[in-house]
């Protein structure tokens, strides 16, 4: 209701399931997360590798460390989270914008937290052309002039909503905006000019193998990530470094351990932020050996609730049906 308090831990996990996630795509993992953890402390005493695999194919996994990490170290301060900025951004994971997001709509400071809707709001207000990267500060300066001292959570959320449903980048709908009459962008005629577009960087292509080894009763090999860096901690079919290269310079000689590799059709594309990957797939019968070393044996039907990434994911299914599709020949 306008004007009530949010609860804090809740505005928190909302605010770091929807980073870099729209609200679709977040919203069932935001259910899934109350249901299974409905507090701070329920989520604190969880396994990482619980809150890994139900955060398995949102992306950007480092949310999911952090997650674990900033409610650990909540409870362990008594289970309350600060209502200060600065002490909000003190715990992992909690950025300018989020500590802002939880200061206002949690604790009714008159904080002022910037995501991309608000900064095109905040560009198209003030007539700034520049792109939104190169211009933060004077964004957050203007942004900071309309923040008012009481409600500022709603003031906030009413200013996402307005980013999300009207002041779209593409066709934003200004003769219903209720900011129209005290916008430059709308003015000019030709709002989406506002704020400016960078150039668009060229996306370097690499190429990887992953490595489907198969047990007799259809169990395949996994090992997880490192705990740091892209995927991190996430459960992965075993390969080799990802490269710049070409797809078929790809070869068995990437396997994690020997075996009898053969080359499955076509590959795997992934998509991520700052690099396209192509993996190409092999498999290998294994009968009844034991897992190496760092690794272990993963039941088709685990691979869900396992904690693999959507690439991972897609990786693994994939070659479970080239390799049985393989051995029917």
């Amino acid at each position: 209701m306008p004007g009530e308090r949010a609860d804090p831990y809740r505005v928190w996990l909302s605010e770091i399931l929807l980073q870099q996630t729209t609200t679709a795509g977040a919203a069932p993992y935001y259910r899934e997360f109350l249901r299974r953890w409905p507090d701070v402390a329920a989520l604190a005493a969880a396994p990482l590798e619980a809150v890994m695999s139900a955060f398995a194919g949102l992306g950007y996994y480092s949310r999911a460390r952090n997650l674990h990490a900033c409610a650990q170290a909540v409870a362990a301060a008594g289970g309350d989270f600060p209502s200060d900025e600065a002490a909000l951004r003190a715990l992992p994971g909690i950025g300018p914008y989020t500590a802002a997001a939880i200061a206002a709509i949690a604790f009714g400071r008159a904080a002022t937290p910037i995501d991309g809707n608000i900064a095109r709001i905040v560009s198209r207000l003030a007539g700034f052309s520049t792109p939104i990267a190169g211009n933060r500060a004077a964004i957050e300066a203007f942004a900071r002039t309309l923040t008012p001292n009481t409600r500022a959570g709603d003031f906030a959320q009413a200013l996402m909503d307005i980013g999300a449903t009207l002041c779209r980048p593409k066709n934003p709908a200004c003769l219903a905006c209720p900011l129209r009459t005290d916008c430059h962008a709308a003015a000019s005629g030709d709002p989406e000019a506002y704020p400016g577009r960078p150039p668009k960087k060229a996306r370097p292509e690499k190429v990887g193998a992953a490595f489907f080894a198969e047990r007799d009763d259809g169990a395949f090999l996994a090992r997880r990530r490192p705990p740091r860096g892209l995927l991190g901690a996430t459960m992965e079919l075993p390969g080799g470094p990802w490269r710049v290269g070409e797809i078929v310079d790809v070869t068995a000689e990437d396997a994690p351990f020997a075996a009898h590799w053969r080359r499955l059709p076509g590959y795997v594309e992934h998509v991520f932020t700052h690099f396209a990957l192509r993996l190409a797939l092999f498999s290998a019968p294994l009968g009844n050996l034991a897992a190496p070393e760092g690794m272990v044996f993963v039941m088709p039907d685990e691979i869900d609730a396992a904690g693999f990434s959507g690439l991972m994911r897609k990786a693994a299914l994939r070659a479970r049906e080239a390799a049985k599709f393989a051995d029917a020949e």
